[in-house]
């Protein structure tokens, strides 16, 4: 039986990962260290009690990322990583950049390292689309230079990138996977998320706040997607350093994701408007054509059903 190690796995997209991993059989260590931010703290041991109730093998520990020495015992006899774990938001990462530095590029290089050290032959790590920035020609490619990130937190997820790659060069049968996962949704997301935070208004009766004039665009991901992409990598990535774009290739402006959240919630929104943030950009568009090429990933949530879900969640409390 597999032994995969799931770093954040009791975090939103970590609790889905590593839910899914257990269903198709494999046996899965979690690490997550349960700071408070940005996800809560609550959430995760809300998390890490349903997967523990639900699955009897999973073993859950709490540990943190940059101690190399815990790590090293965690992944002594694991066959994969699947690194989740990290510091993420464009905003918060202003107040606080030399901690996003210290958990995402010296965290990635650490667990990296201790993999490769205990023969680990499969480490996927999640990256961001906020790599991209402004300058990125969309959609965005893979091989696009990434050189303009618009936040502490787009620099670390890119710095994290380029010291895997390197890193990746001294064991070049390792498969060293970056998930560049772009804006991604869906029940127990992160509560202060646009589309978390659209549903509580709508739900609730109060006006949504909505960046800007509403133009911005993002390219929204259901949680299952992503899901099924990291799979894919995890069983399809080749050897050597591969980046891949997890998007749904159909970015959508804000304003007329507020209007579809209102039809899904059955009210009529109302809008109030507020600046853009700092590090927010224009626009992101996942160019797909090497997941669907090399993993066959393929997006399957519409919105219309991913709003719902949300919803949903929502509602229930």
């Amino acid at each position: 039986m597999a032994l995969r190690v799931v770093t954040g796995g009791v975090g939103f997209i970590g609790f889905h990962l590593t839910r899914a991993l257990l269903r198709r059989g494999d046996s899965v260590v979690v690490v997550d260290d349960f700071s408070d931010a940005p996800y809560p703290r609550s959430l995760k041991i809300q998390n890490a009690s349903e997967l523990s109730s639900e699955f009897k093998t999973v073993r859950i520990v709490e540990g943190c990322v940059t101690d190399r020495t815990a790590m090293d015992a965690i992944l002594r006899g694991s066959d994969s990583v699947i690194h989740l774990a990290g510091l993420a938001g464009v905003r918060p990462s202003f107040s606080d950049p030399a901690r996003y530095a210290r958990v995402n590029v010296e965290g990635t290089a650490v667990v990296q390292e201790a993999a490769r050290q205990a023969g680990v032959k499969r480490f996927l790590f999640a990256s961001s689309s906020s790599i991209y920035g402004n300058t990125t020609p969309l959609p965005a490619s893979e091989d696009a230079a990434a050189t303009a990130p618009e936040s502490p937190y787009a620099a670390t997820k890119r710095a994290a990138e380029l010291v895997a790659c390197v890193v990746a060069r001294k064991d070049p049968s390792m498969a060293c996977t970056a998930l560049r996962l772009f804006t991604v949704y869906g029940p127990r997301q992160r509560p202060e998320m646009a589309i978390a935070t659209f549903a509580r208004d709508l739900c609730a009766g109060r006006p949504v706040t909505l960046f800007g004039d509403g133009s911005m665009q993002r390219d929204f991901t259901h949680v299952d997607d992503v899901v099924t992409g990291a799979l894919a990598a995890l069983d399809r990535a080749p050897p050597g350093f591969r980046a891949y774009n997890l998007g749904s290739g159909a970015p959508i402006r804000l304003d007329a994701l507020v209007q579809a959240m209102g039809q899904a919630a059955g009210v009529q929104p109302r809008i109030e408007h507020a600046p853009i943030p700092l590090g927010d950009v224009e626009a992101t568009y996942a160019d797909l054509t090497r997941a669907r090429n090399e993993l066959a990933y393929e997006p399957k949530v519409t919105l219309e059903e991913g709003l719902r879900s949300v919803l949903a969640w929502v509602r229930q409390g």
